[in-house]
């Protein structure tokens, strides 16, 4: 077995070669602890904390902006440091295996909350719990475009890793849903699967993926330091990168403002409040299935158009909401089918089309910016995943929802407008940020030939 195991994922260099499905597999296993903790953060957390634990939702919505401001300056400075120095065990693995610990720790507070729980330490475990997850996701991103420096194939690299992550989103959805039918009132149980998920994932996913492939100790290119002023002045200067940052900021909030307000939408407004786990899990389901049918779009039509195509659809989508009525729950089903399909077109074009930039600037500059262009990226999709829960939340509270209590016609009307419109728009975005998008298939193949002079 230890042979087998050797010879299956025994570390390969980054010649350019296409990977066996069994090894970028392997390295793809560790979006599942991390896709794992989206879900529930998004979609159950905030609802359990609220009616459970006694917290506000104005408060969680603050609570996980504040978090937002801390990441916008630890995440950047991640990057900046990933991008020099070196080690023996690798300068992506080291940081990962750093993260690993503070994710973990901060995990277990989370969701095995202890007795006196309230918003200081939720506050203290959010804000370790995003730098322990920063420290794992830049440098793995970052490691993720170094893999191989073909368009198609970076791509295809993504898809394994939004498909695993997808995979984790439905197991932390069944858990749920099942717990709904066995012990609907058991919050604490319902917390503690999720831990079970996020913690005992990252403890089998973790080796998997640092002995997949190599983790050259050294970057590619010298890359002098850079003071953190300079590195905010280089993204500001960066138009591409930030035309593809804006766009994976509108569609993470986007999909965020619908899954916060997914349980108490299906369960107030709909009034069908056992299927608020098996609704989620059905989009899941169907996104999972979706993204090899994206992959072969994008082969086709290149990853911006692609991303447009996929955004401009859940525009229609989430404006067919306005649509739905108690007494229309099969439109519901049908279009939560829809949502599920479109959903992983965005998020993994935007994440190929980074590692992309990079090379165009590392082209133009001979600098490899490739982790701190990724901490940016990682930054974004969090503020986005923050701003959503800080800005939806708040917003139905103000218009005169409130969870687990009889809310007046008006507020449940609120309710299904921002549940509707909010995502709408934020797709709307996503797709206006990469019209006309220089960087297509044809340009990166040029400034490929160009580096390999």
């Amino acid at each position: 077995m230890a042979t087998l195991h050797a010879s299956v994922l025994a570390p390969v260099s980054r010649s350019g070669a296409r990977l066996t499905p069994l090894r970028l597999a392997a390295f793809s296993s560790l979006t599942l602890p991390i896709y794992a903790a989206q879900g529930p953060l998004a979609v159950y957390l905030p609802a359990i904390y609220a009616e459970h634990y006694g917290l506000s939702l104005a408060t969680i919505g603050l609570i996980f902006l504040l978090e937002r401001v801390w990441g916008a300056v630890a995440d950047p400075l991640i990057g900046v440091l990933g991008d020099y120095g070196s080690s023996r065990l690798g300068r992506r693995r080291t940081w990962i295996l750093a993260g690993a610990i503070v994710y973990a720790a901060a995990a277990s507070t989370l969701f095995f909350p202890p007795a006196g729980f309230g918003a200081p330490l939720l506050a203290v475990a959010l804000f370790l719990f995003y730098l322990g997850w920063s420290m794992i996701q830049i440098p793995y991103l970052a490691w993720s475009g170094e893999i191989s420096r073909d368009y198609d194939e970076r791509t295809r690299i993504a898809t394994y890793g939004t498909v695993a992550g997808s995979i984790a989103l439905l197991l932390v959805l069944i858990l749920p849903t099942i717990i709904d039918q066995l012990r609907p009132d058991d919050a604490a149980l319902k917390l503690a699967s999720f831990g079970l998920v996020v913690i005992g994932g990252l403890v089998v996913t973790l080796p998997l993926t640092l002995a997949a492939v190599e983790d050259n100790g050294r970057p590619p290119v010298a890359t002098a330091r850079m003071p953190f002023a300079r590195a905010v002045r280089l993204i500001l200067g960066e138009t591409l990168l930030l035309r593809v940052i804006l766009s994976d900021f509108a569609v993470t909030t986007g999909q965020l403002i619908r899954s916060a307000l997914i349980v108490f939408f299906v369960s107030a407004y709909m009034g069908r409040p056992e299927w608020a786990s098996g609704l989620f899990l059905f989009q899941f389901v169907f996104g999972i299935a979706a993204g090899p049918i994206w992959l072969r779009i994008s082969t086709r039509l290149g990853k911006h158009r692609t991303a447009m195509v996929g955004e401009l659809v859940q525009v229609a989508i989430n404006l067919g909401l306005l649509l739905v009525t108690p007494a229309r729950f099969p439109l519901l089903l049908a279009l939560t089918l829809a949502q599920g399909l479109a959903q992983g077109s965005g998020n993994l074009m935007l994440r190929s089309m980074v590692a992309d930039v990079a090379d165009k600037h590392r082209l133009e500059t001979g600098a490899d910016r490739t982790t701190l262009f990724f901490s940016v990226f990682s930054l974004t999709s969090k503020a986005g995943m923050a701003a959503a829960i800080g800005i939806a939340l708040p917003l139905v509270a103000w218009l005169g929802f409130t969870p687990g209590a009889p809310n007046s016609a008006a507020a449940l009307h609120g309710l299904l407008l921002v549940f509707a419109l909010g995502p709408a728009l934020a797709h709307l975005i996503s797709a206006a940020s990469l019209y006309r998008f220089p960087l297509d298939q044809a340009e990166h193949a040029r400034i490929r030939r160009a580096l390999a002079d």
